[in-house]
């Protein structure tokens, strides 16, 4: 059974104009996400800015509400939880932030932003809870009598080291990665991915990994789910799309990784214009303002994202 599964997720934001509020359209930041995430394994999760994904993450866990679907972690419906049980589900299914300034607060020390799940989940001596705090930070690389220390202290990897110690607290079975590693330095992102790497191997632990760079969810996912304007377009393993994208997006995005040897020849793939506006998606395929091999039935139909062998689905009408 899978850990998490997702189905026909969706999160519409209303929006309203003039002095009387009215509703005037909604943006379809998730529109209809389906996939599932076995235990252990990694998803990574990719696309363009403004694509839905950071979205999406905070919808699984419930910090944003979703307008409907149905999301079951370890065989639980998290729609059915509200107050204290959905805040014991939690201590399962955790979260690293995108950005490692702003998610950790400058008032507390890093020992008391470790501890704080222990406190508001655990009871604890304090001699047990600094044992707990020290065990984490050698975990994720720094040293325990650094938890005396503020994180302006820290440099930004140091801070993400903070953000996943904080989240391995509670000895989750699942964590979002909510683009670790986009705030970091090229050396400082390999870090990073090499150390989750290791504590996913030690732990058994379960990534939904969201990044817009293909380079680094290669390293690190066992499928790979490509988005587009709130839709997954392209499901597949990692083999499976990098040798073999079916997508136009999903090629176009490959397309534009860089590769460090000059010799290689790759296809070069100019998508037209900018993605559309979440608030007014276009009719049919919402790829089909950009695709370079669009027909007239992309214009009036969307495709279905459906299996086309060994697990690889795709929703192009022309895959």
């Amino acid at each position: 059974m899978a850990l998490l599964e997702v189905e026909d997720l969706k999160k519409y934001f209303v929006v309203k104009r003039g002095f009387f509020s009215r509703n005037t359209g909604q943006v379809r930041a998730v529109d209809g996400v389906s996939f599932t995430l076995e235990r252990g394994k990694t998803l990574g999760l990719v696309g363009e800015s403004g694509c839905g994904k950071t979205t999406l993450g905070r919808c699984i866990l419930r910090l944003i509400e979703p307008t409907a679907g149905r999301t079951v972690f370890n065989g639980t419906d998290l729609g059915q939880l509200e107050g204290g049980a959905l805040r014991r589900m939690r201590a399962g299914f955790q979260i690293i932030f995108q950005d490692p300034f702003s998610s950790l607060d400058p008032r507390m020390n890093v020992g008391q932003i470790i501890a704080e799940p222990l406190r508001n989940h655990l009871k604890l001596s304090s001699s047990e809870m600094r044992s707990r705090v020290a065990d984490l930070m050698e975990k994720v690389g720094l040293h325990p009598r650094q938890m005396v220390r503020y994180p302006h202290e820290f440099s930004g990897g140091q801070r993400q080291r903070i953000g996943i110690a904080r989240a391995l607290a509670l000895n989750p079975l699942a964590i979002i990665c909510d683009e670790p590693v986009s705030a970091l330095d090229v050396s400082i992102q390999a870090q990073v991915i090499n150390l989750l790497a290791r504590l996913q191997e030690e732990l058994n632990l379960s990534y939904l990994f969201i990044a817009h760079d293909l380079s680094v969810v290669e390293h690190i996912s066992d499928r790979v789910a490509v988005m587009y304007l709130g839709r997954i377009v392209e499901l597949a393993s990692d083999e499976q799309l990098y040798r073999n994208p079916l997508h136009p997006y999903s090629r176009a995005l490959l397309a534009a990784v860089p590769v460090p040897d000059p010799e290689i020849k790759k296809e070069k793939i100019l998508l037209e214009g900018d993605m559309p506006s979440s608030l007014s998606p276009p009719s049919g395929c919402a790829f089909h303002t950009r695709c370079p091999v669009r027909k007239e039935i992309c214009i009036e139909q969307a495709p279905v994202l459906q299996d086309v062998g060994d697990g690889h689905r795709v929703a192009c009408h022309f895959a």
